[in-house]
């Protein structure tokens, strides 16, 4: 693995930027959360991610991790469980003596008419998209060394909708612009930045770039192509880094132009 200042992987005299850091990935077992748990791995940082149903993929992430000479960790949690929020962060800053980056990536999707949709859709979509979220930040600055980031993976359906039936989605996901305005004031003081990351249309198992609905989402893009989860991974590793310092409470969309 070829490790250069240009790329931002190494810093000042040959040193990775997150050197000594910690970060915790929500929903780090696939997807975008595990590009991010990678990427940031290979900055340098000692890296927890949580799962839900994928222990088996989960501990492949950590296996790469550990390939690269870092500390890797998987726990599993409900992010719907705001017990297990709460335990996650605290086992984190245990095992690994500190806490300082953050990466609120779990969630889940649920579309169909508003009509349509069942108040348990409302509660489990709000609960793991919103209030873990929340819960997260909130048990993190307890622990979040001064200087700490904090970085929530939103969507480009909270800047435009441009399709029906992604009421409940969008709403869960608009929240979060909120929540990162406020927490990028209320930890200010500490040097504590909060920013949150839209993508777009991004090639994963769960949204394949040669699926069904894949040249239709190209289509809505400037770009006209699907992004990646490593693109989506370098805005974060830019945020949870040094380079990052004096950004906060700000939305960085990796979208291709979605909502251009």
């Amino acid at each position: 693995m070829t490790m250069n200042g240009v790329n931002g992987v190494n810093g000042v005299n040959g040193a990775a930027v997150l050197d000594g850091r910690v970060a915790l990935v929500t929903g780090g077992s696939r997807g975008i959360g595990a590009a991010i748990a990678l990427r940031l791995a290979e900055d340098g940082a000692e890296v927890a991610l949580t799962y839900h149903g994928e222990a088996q993929r989960a501990e492949e992430v950590v296996a790469k991790i550990t390939a690269m000479g870092r500390q890797g960790w998987a726990v599993r949690a409900d992010s719907a469980d705001p017990q297990a929020v709460l335990g996650v962060v605290a086992a984190v800053a245990e095992r690994f003596g500190r806490l300082d980056v953050l990466v609120n990536n779990a969630g889940v999707g649920v579309l169909g008419p508003i009509g349509e949709l069942a108040a348990a859709d409302v509660d489990r979509v709000l609960e793991v998209n919103v209030r873990a979220p929340f819960l997260f930040a909130q048990a993190a600055s307890a622990h979040l060394a001064d200087g700490g980031r904090i970085v929530t993976i939103g969507s480009c359906i909270a800047k435009r909708v441009a399709f029906p039936g992604a009421t409940l989605y969008a709403t869960s996901k608009a929240a979060l612009i909120g929540l990162t305005k406020a927490l990028a004031r209320e930890l200010g003081p500490r040097g504590i930045t909060a920013n949150v990351v839209h993508p777009g249309p991004i090639d994963t198992d769960m949204n394949p770039a040669e699926g069904p609905a894949a040249e239709f989402q190209s289509g809505l893009t400037a770009l006209g192509r699907f992004g990646t989860g490593a693109e989506v991974a370098a805005a974060v590793a830019y945020l949870a880094g040094e380079d990052g310092r004096y950004v906060t409470g700000t939305e960085l969309a990796v979208d291709g132009g979605f909502a251009a």
